[in-house]
């Protein structure tokens, strides 16, 4: 599988997909399959084989996307490896996408990584199950914050057809990337910034939605929309960074409001 730019005179390893120079992706993470622990192990053990023939003098970094707080099942098989594994949630509040804080820290670790002088460091990039869509943003965020692509969209739909459509299927019934644009333009953009990025936690107001194509249900006429916004409590005391429920539309049926298909702009 061809992704992005390949350095003919030296392939990549087996079970690979090279990204960039020096980053790579497990192509496990395009498989709808499930591997035992025997199964996933042996596919680390051969390429971890590959990886030290390939890069004797390198030192390896692993950034894994995973679900919960438990030990990663990729840890646990490359244990026995001098590697670091990195571990980051494979989604926030339900959505593919990671808080901005989160996202700084890992671009600016990957490209410490990458770039330390004297040293040809590999960075090698895993999600478990379920984790494609956050692993496929931040490695648009990746090639547009080291300047290797341009065009936020472009880039993100560029690594989104390296997976196949029933991967997509069974991931998420959301589309998440318009989200994932919105965040890919904060980082194509933090020069506009200027120090003040990623921007400080700055308490925003809702105003409106824009909803440009509406969801089609009672009878095919439209559709009742409930409005959720999770944020940080504002009251709150603590360093927490925890998420709470800061406001919701009624669950009531009778008192949400009813919405016909109209190319308008509806204000909640």
């Amino acid at each position: 599988m061809a992704l992005f730019r390949r350095f003919i005179y030296r392939l990549p390893p087996d079970r690979l997909l090279e990204i960039s120079e020096r980053v790579y992706l497990f192509d496990c993470c395009f498989s709808t399959d499930v591997l035992d622990e025997n199964e996933y192990r042996t596919y680390m053990n051969g390429i971890v084989a590959q990886l030290q023939e390939h890069y004797p003098e390198a030192a390896f970094m692993v950034f894994n996307f995973k679900e919960g707080e438990r030990r990663s099942q990729l840890s646990d098989a490359l244990s026995q490896y001098d590697m670091t594994v990195m571990d980051y949630p494979r989604q926030y509040e339900g959505c593919p996408l990671l808080p901005i804080e989160m996202i700084h820290h890992f671009l600016r670790s990957s490209e410490s990584w990458l770039s330390l002088e004297g040293q040809q460091n590999v960075l090698l990039m895993h999600c478990e199950r379920g984790g494609w869509p956050v692993l496929a943003f931040m490695l648009a965020g990746l090639l547009l914050y080291l300047k290797q692509y341009n065009g936020e969209q472009k880039t993100l739909e560029m690594v989104y057809k390296q997976a196949s459509r029933e991967l997509l299927h069974i991931l998420s019934p959301l589309n998440p990337q318009p989200s994932q644009l919105r965040y890919l333009q904060y980082i194509a953009r933090r020069n506009d910034f200027g120090s003040d990025w990623p921007p400080s936690d700055t308490p925003l107001a809702l105003d409106s939605i824009i909803v440009r194509n509406l969801p089609l249900y009672d009878g095919g006429r439209g559709c009742r929309p409930v409005v959720r916004v999770y944020g940080q409590d504002p009251s709150s005391k603590t360093n927490s960074r925890s998420c709470k429920l800061l406001f919701s539309t009624s669950k009531v049926k009778k008192r949400i409001r009813f919405y016909q298909q109209v190319m308008l702009q509806q204000i909640f």
